[in-house]
């Protein structure tokens, strides 16, 4: 069975790390790079930098603030935010990114999917999906309707760092996207994001089963028992996190000991 990955994020706003709860009320966290050397030194398996407010500025991403970043570090390290075309992707790669995210550019331009996987490979391309519950009475024919603990419910990818909804059903473009080349996904719940209550673990395992792809589940981690549910109940492959790493609750060593010992394969340092 193929390892787990604990995966720290860090979303960058004028180059600084912040993290709010569901999208807003972001706070400063620290420096990316500072940060990034410092969870591969507690065992990272993957480094995640969203500049998280690159496409609603429309501006490209801080190239010189990922090239800063990834000096420091010799993990896998992706790159998203204002990533909007090849030449981007290929600025990303060369600023030292391993894999880059895709999100708005990939809604407005499926293309874009298809293209990055033919020139720089499936596996360098990561599509990441913000998603939020639309609870419905009934099922609705042209959404993915999951009969879950809370009611009926389809997920919406937003954009813009999640101020744009779509009407887009995120099952659905998680099947297209596997279709156009997309190498791994990383959908993001917008209703569980900083608030530590759980990731949804309804959404990582309708989008593992749906795809077959990798999938990096992310928003809601709060405890390690948070990321032991996702990883096995949600049949995520990886579980990304930010706030119980940037505010000192666990070290990422702390997680990995802890789910090996629950019997999750991981690799320990």
């Amino acid at each position: 069975m193929l390892a787990k990955r604990i995966i720290p994020c860090l979303d960058v706003m004028n180059g600084q790390v912040v993290k709010g709860v569901q999208f807003v009320n972001l706070k400063v966290e620290g420096d990316p790079a500072e940060l990034a050397a410092d969870y591969e030194e507690q065992g990272a398996d993957e480094v995640v930098f969203l500049d998280i407010t690159a496409s609603h500025e429309k501006r490209d991403t801080t190239l010189e603030v990922v090239k800063r970043t990834a000096d420091t570090i010799s993990i896998p390290f992706t790159v998203g935010g204002g990533i909007r075309n090849i030449t981007d992707i290929q600025n990303a790669l060369s600023s030292g990114a391993d894999k880059v995210s895709v999100n708005t550019a990939a809604v407005n331009n499926p293309k874009l999917v298809e293209a990055s996987a033919s020139i720089f490979g499936s596996q360098c391309i990561v599509v990441a999906i913000d998603a939020k519950r639309v609870y419905v009475d009934d099922y609705v024919s042209d959404k993915t309707v999951v009969e879950t603990c809370n009611g009926k419910c389809w997920w919406e990818v937003y954009l813009m760092g999640g101020r744009q909804p779509t009407g887009i059903d995120a099952l659905a473009w998680a099947k297209q996207v596997k279709e156009l080349g997309a190498g791994e996904l990383l959908p993001t719940s917008m209703d569980c994001d900083g608030v530590q209550t759980g990731y949804d673990l309804e959404l990582t395992r309708e989008m593992s089963k749906a795809t077959n792809l990798p999938v990096i589940a992310s928003g809601g981690a709060g405890n390690l028992e948070h990321i032991f549910d996702v990883l096995t109940v949600g049949e995520a492959d990886a579980a990304l996190a930010a706030s119980i790493f940037h505010r000192g609750q666990y070290s990422v060593g702390e997680v990995k000991r802890y789910l090996s010992e629950k019997g999750v394969p991981m690799r320990l340092v």
